[in-house]
């Protein structure tokens, strides 16, 4: 294979007549976080309301919280991009409808919102198994105490299953910052719609795919340590 390497490509100018091609990928890597993070902040709060209602008494709950998990996870995360962005405005009332498709950067709302549901279900796997891990003398004890059942998953429950499902969060946020790289399909520039349009661009493909790896692995890693010591924080004294 006749393949002529050029890692100063980075450096040189960007057709898009702004920056160089290095500040193209940072481009794209600043979209990717902002993505991944607005998601994060949806998944996980309505996560742990949809977890929460899995694991309450009531059968209504459990059956709203059931239908959505498996809703939302069982459909491949493409297919409810495409859902999202083509399909929404279209069965929307037509002003409405409109309004969401011109929309300024509406495929970066389009995949918050989607990467946000989508896993948002697999952040309710998370805290059930660890709110039903917990033993049984907990939530007797917030009963005990007088608190509502509010208070007792609010100050006894969550607290102590959040310790112990943080290692998996951090499975879930990583794998929600890798699922931002499905809204190329959408018109998102993230990071790896950055590193296409670089080797499309200056058919330094390797250069281009390299870069965009690293950077992956990099962000990855600065997540991972600050899990790692947040885990940390939050241990239990004694508890290992």
């Amino acid at each position: 294979m006749n393949y002529t390497w050029n890692w100063g490509i980075f450096l040189e100018p960007s057709p898009e007549g702004v920056g160089t091609y290095a500040d193209m990928l940072l481009s794209g890597l600043g979209w990717t976080v902002a993505t991944a993070l607005s998601s994060w902040v949806i998944a996980f709060t309505l996560g742990s309301v949809i977890g929460v209602l899995r694991t309450l008494p009531s059968k209504a709950a459990n059956a709203v919280g059931t239908a959505y998990v498996e809703l939302f996870r069982n459909v491949p995360l493409l297919v409810q991009m495409f859902l999202w962005y083509f399909v929404l405005p279209e069965v929307l009332p037509v002003g409405l409808g409109t309004a969401v498709k011109q929309m300024p950067d509406a495929p970066f709302y389009t995949a918050v919102l989607c990467l946000g549901f989508f896993t948002a279900s697999r952040v309710a796997e998370q805290v059930r198994a660890g709110i039903q891990s917990l033993p049984r003398g907990q939530r007797m004890a917030g009963t005990a105490l007088g608190f509502t059942t509010a208070q007792t998953y609010r100050h006894v429950l969550l607290p102590n299953a959040y310790r112990i499902i943080l290692p998996p969060l951090t499975s879930e946020f990583l794998n929600n910052l890798k699922n931002t790289s499905v809204a190329l399909t959408i018109g998102l520039l993230e990071l790896t719609a950055r590193a296409r349009s670089m080797q499309e661009f200056s058919f330094q493909v390797f250069e281009a795919f390299t870069a965009a790896t690293v950077l992956y692995v990099l962000i990855n890693l600065v997540v991972i340590l600050g899990a790692t010591l947040l885990e940390r924080f939050v241990a239990v004294p004694g508890g290992r």
